[in-house]
């Protein structure tokens, strides 16, 4: 995720002393960033409605910037007073709003005026080839709970999200695809890992057990193999619908 994150970032233009909140912060990657940007003068709130993945962030949050606020609540009910920040991120959440039109509105609300809002979420799976192999995973060893879930993590296209914004309020709303060449781990280890930590993986070793779970990674490894370098890793195209709005 790091090169999305920095893209994220580079599209709200932070500077020292700069109010940023990061929503959906799951274990804090973009908030650690956005401190390193505006430093001690400024404030990062992150928040998210997952506890546990709040208190990972907290503990990785970097001590020279100690200001990182930590809180949990969910996307369209903020903590914040009005008018609070110059720039709302979100980095991969904004398909897993349960009211996407309420997390916007609510962003607006704590946003400044001229206040900056930028999120990321997946173009559609079959851009990316490594999501290509797990979706040919997911219809073998799949089942309906594991293909609902990964129809979600690509639920939120360009076209949504900035009819979305416009509703909301927002104006000078852009959308403008990312990809970046990603080099995984080796990919037999890799491919395994990560589906044990994905929604969609988890659904396939609830119905299927540990052993389906395997199978599913060999499954996405096997796709890749003629992309996969010498010693097993494998540099992918990975590609990210980045938006941003002014409020």
């Amino acid at each position: 995720m790091a090169p999305f994150v920095e893209a994220l970032l580079d599209a709200v233009d932070l500077c020292p002393g700069h109010q940023v909140l990061d929503v959906a912060s799951g274990t804090g990657f973009v908030a650690r960033a956005a401190a390193a940007r505006v430093g001690p003068t400024g404030h990062v709130a992150a928040a998210d409605f997952n506890e546990a993945m709040l208190k990972v962030a907290a503990a990785k949050a970097p001590r020279m910037y100690p200001d990182i606020e930590f809180e949990v609540a969910p996307a369209d009910h903020l903590p914040h007073p009005d008018d609070t920040f110059d720039a709302v991120l979100c980095q991969q959440g904004v398909q897993f709003f349960p009211d996407l039109g309420a997390a916007l509105v609510e962003a607006s609300r704590v946003l400044r005026v001229g206040g900056r809002y930028a999120a990321t979420a997946w173009a559609s799976w079959d851009r990316s080839p490594y999501f290509v192999a797990h979706h040919r995973a997911i219809t073998e060893y799949g089942g309906p709970e594991a293909e609902a879930h990964f129809a979600m993590a690509f639920s939120c296209p360009a076209e949504r999200l900035t009819a979305a914004l416009t509703a909301a309020g927002f104006h000078d709303v852009v959308s403008h695809d990312v990809t970046f060449g990603i080099t995984l781990p080796r990919l037999a280890a890799f491919a395994r890992g990560h589906l044990s930590a994905v929604p969609w993986g988890q659904a396939i070793e609830d119905a299927g057990g540990p052993e389906a779970l395997t199978q599913a990674a060999e499954a996405v490894a096997a796709t890749l193999t003629d992309q996969a370098n010498p010693d097993g890793t494998a540099t992918l195209p990975f590609t990210s619908t980045l938006v941003t709005a002014i409020h």
